[in-house]
């Protein structure tokens, strides 16, 4: 990293505005600065031509654009001298001056001008070509414009960004600065994302609030259900709620003061409840009208079913002898309910037949002129669909044609008013949708179109919240057909044999070491770490012609630890890239960056640039996204990133985007599959040490899959069923009109 220089100080005029971004103040100016014309970059709240600036920052040489000045912190000014006012007049800053009307008002009123606009807008009526109304109209533009820059300096005074600040002043305009003495916890909603402990600092510590303030006990109870939706939650037994939010290591009030303000949340539909198996669950309102519609849907696809197909088991039949296959029971069973119902859900584990049912599923549909249409959740997973029914497949939200507002919130064009134009829909790797997507897909889907869900309810659940796949099947009214039977071919593979050993709680077979499933055991962190390092490095590469790089994954149930991915990833960047002894990287949280790295991105973001080797562009880098990095300017401080065909910008804050991916966590590996995964079997930590986590990582491997470590780890993995508990009520909804 470069030394710190000594701050420089810069004092101008704006002259003109080349970019600038709405969402974070970004901005790119000229600015008139003892005569001469200069290049200034940085975040400033609001900014207009005639402005007067004082800026504190650097020079710094643009590899495109050349010399700028780069700003750290600011002062602003309103343009005082005639000069500037005429400047800042004429660009249209305020609605109805053009440049004739401003050099007339300018030269009546010289230095005073704004402060007459704003205070004493019938003296402007004097002009000629200005009427009463229109001077009205202009002082109104002139102290929203007043108002805001008033808002922001006073806004400077709290622990609030810049970017959060010009996220108020859109909500609430010049009443901001009030609002958040009202109620600082305003500052915890979706639209602005201040963490509920730094609105809480404000609130008792900057603005004295009570520590029993309604407000506070109220984002208290939101915190606590929005903080559950990240564990997989869509809602919370009432008495949790309470307890949780009233917890001496959070707001440290007792249930006779919290439960009053449910009450009261519910009645104003902040919150919402449901008697679930005879206990009250509190839902926030996002997550119950997303379970509640999916199963509405549902169940009115199933009592609506489609135009029926005539003579399925004969059509099915006549199939075979055309394509020389005969299909086991269980998959002549799934084709024919897919072909005669509605929806239906296709589970079943690795080698049991699900691509080969799949596909007959999508040329039978075509054969009978149905339109299909597929999709899964990650681009990774498309991509796989794809090849393997030679059928173009989208993600989700291509589908569904999403669209992001301003705080990156996902709304979608296709929906109930303009829903999908097809006859099937095929969703592959149901067990990574979580419930506000899958409402997203159940509203675009049209009436008397087939529904067919394919996924392995063995596999962990969604990151988002719900349990939508397990739910689907517990609640006994969608039909499922499971394959079981591993055939023959797939019977070779101890991968797939062994990864239903472990489903069902079965010590698998480590002893065979000329097949694609190896168990080497160790018994210190230090041995397991570098004989991963060797795997990837040397031993691998050698034997089967790996990419360490594309190939090799290595999957780490924990995080942290000697042999969590933390850990792992550095001493895999020090064995596998050269770079870090040549070159200069970059330090981001846990890690130096440099090129040559994988990384993956942990975090969706939107506005991340990234162009393809065709010219082509656009904006977007998404959570789970692999890349390497090709390209390191420690001048310009930019990293460039490649994944797959996409070259991105990131700018040096932005590096805590990323994380280096040499290991990854197996919960981000969902969705993806490697030639060769590798998989550490030591000191995993209780909450991690359960069965389905080590199968979702088995069958992560297409070719090569070794287990390293204690064979004890892995047994307490296979011998421990108790899934994670996830709250939700997609199965109550939908056997809810049964108990009506």
């Amino acid at each position: 990293m470069e030394e710190n220089k000594e701050l420089l100080e810069l004092c101008g005029t704006v002259e003109d505005i080349i970019y600038r971004n709405p969402t974070n103040g970004y901005t790119v100016m000229e600015i008139e600065s003892d005569d001469y014309i200069i290049t200034a970059v940085g975040l400033i709240t609001s900014i207009d031509i005639g402005d007067e600036l004082k800026l504190i920052g650097n020079w710094k040489v643009h590899n495109k654009y050349g010399e700028q000045f780069a700003f750290e912190y600011y002062e602003q000014s309103m343009p005082s001298t005639k000069e500037n006012i005429l400047k800042y007049l004429s660009a249209g800053t305020v609605k109805g001056i053009g440049k004739a009307t401003a050099k007339k008002i300018v030269d009546t009123f010289g230095e005073d001008t704004l402060e007459i606009i704003r205070d004493h807008p019938e003296k402007l009526s004097l002009i000629k070509g200005i009427s009463k109304e229109k001077a009205i109209e202009l002082s109104e533009d002139i102290k929203n414009t007043f108002g805001m820059r008033e808002t922001m300096i006073e806004l400077g005074g709290y622990p609030i960004s810049i970017n959060e600040s010009i996220k108020i002043w859109k909500l609430y305009g010049n009443d901001a600065v009030d609002k958040i003495k009202e109620n600082p916890y305003v500052l915890c909603s979706e639209d602005i994302g201040v963490e509920f402990a730094r609105a809480d600092s404000i609130a008792v510590k900057t603005l004295k609030k009570s520590l029993d303030d309604e407000y506070r006990v109220r984002a208290g109870i939101i915190h606590i259900l929005s903080e559950n939706t990240r564990n997989g939650h869509t809602c919370l037994p009432k008495e949790t709620v309470i307890s949780a939010t009233g917890n001496t290591k959070f707001l440290n009030l007792g249930n006779d003061i919290i439960e009053p303000v449910v009450e009261l949340m519910k009645k104003d539909g902040s919150i919402i409840s449901c008697e679930i198996d005879g206990t009250e669950f509190l839902f926030l309102p996002a997550y119950f009208k997303s379970e509640i519609y999916a199963a509405s849907k549902l169940n009115t696809m199933l009592e609506i079913p489609p135009q029926k197909i005539k003579g399925v088991k004969k059509t099915l039949k006549a199939f075979e002898k055309t394509q020389t296959i005969q299909y086991a029971e269980l998959q002549q069973e799934a084709i024919i309910k897919a072909l005669e119902g509605s929806v239906l859900i296709l589970t079943g584990g690795p080698g049991t037949g699900k691509t080969t049912t799949l596909n007959a599923m999508i040329k039978l549909y075509k054969q009978c002129g149905l339109d299909v249409i597929l999709a899964a959740p990650t681009g990774r997973a498309a991509q796989r669909m794809s090849e393997v029914t030679g059928e173009e497949a989208k993600t989700l939200h291509r589908l569904l044609e999403v669209e992001w507002d301003s705080n990156h919130h996902p709304s979608f064009k296709k929906n109930n008013n303009n829903p999908l134009e097809c006859d099937v829909i095929i969703i592959d790797e149901l067990s990574m949708v979580d419930s506000l997507l899958f409402e997203g897909v159940m509203r675009a889907i049209p009436l008397g179109c087939r529904l067919i869900m394919v996924g392995d309810s063995d596999q962990l659940p969604s990151v988002g919240a719900g349990n939508v796949l397990s739910d689907l099947i517990s609640s006994g009214k969608i039909p499922v057909v499971q394959l079981t039977e591993i055939f023959r071919q797939s019977l070779e593979s101890l991968i797939v044999t062994n990864a239903h050993k472990i489903v069902k709680g079965e010590f698998p077979e480590i002893t065979k070491t000329d097949n694609d499933f190896f168990f080497m055991s160790y018994y210190d962190s230090n041995i397991i770490s570098s004989k991963i390092a060797e795997l990837c490095s040397s031993r691998l590469p050698n034997t089967y012609n790996f990419s360490p790089l594309d190939d090799i994954q290595v999957l780490c149930p924990s995080r942290k630890g000697d042999l969590g991915v933390i850990s792992m990833n550095i001493k895999l960047q020090s064995a596998l890239n050269p770079e870090i002894n040549t070159s200069k990287g970059v330090n981001s949280g846990s890690y130096t960056f440099y090129k040559g790295d994988k990384v993956m991105q942990i975090k969706n973001n939107y506005d991340i640039l990234w162009e393809k080797s065709d010219g082509t562009d656009g904006m977007g880098i998404f959570n789970g996204d692999i890349g390497k990095i090709i390209k390191i300017d420690n001048k310009e401080k930019i990293v460039y990133v490649k994944f797959d065909d996409k070259i991105a910008e990131y700018e040096f804050e932005l590096l805590d985007n990323l994380e280096l991916a040499y290991a990854v966590t197996v919960h981000k590996s969902q969705g993806n599959e490697f030639n060769a995964v590798i998989i550490p079997m030591y000191s995993v930590p209780y909450q991690l040490c359960y069965r389905n986590l080590l199968y979702t990582a088995v069958t992560r491997a297409k070719k090569i899959l070794i287990l390293i470590g204690e064979i004890s780890t892995m047994n307490a993995m296979i011998q421990n069923n108790k899934k994670t508990l996830r709250y939700s009520a997609l199965r109550h909804f939908l056997n809810l009109n049964e108990t009506q």
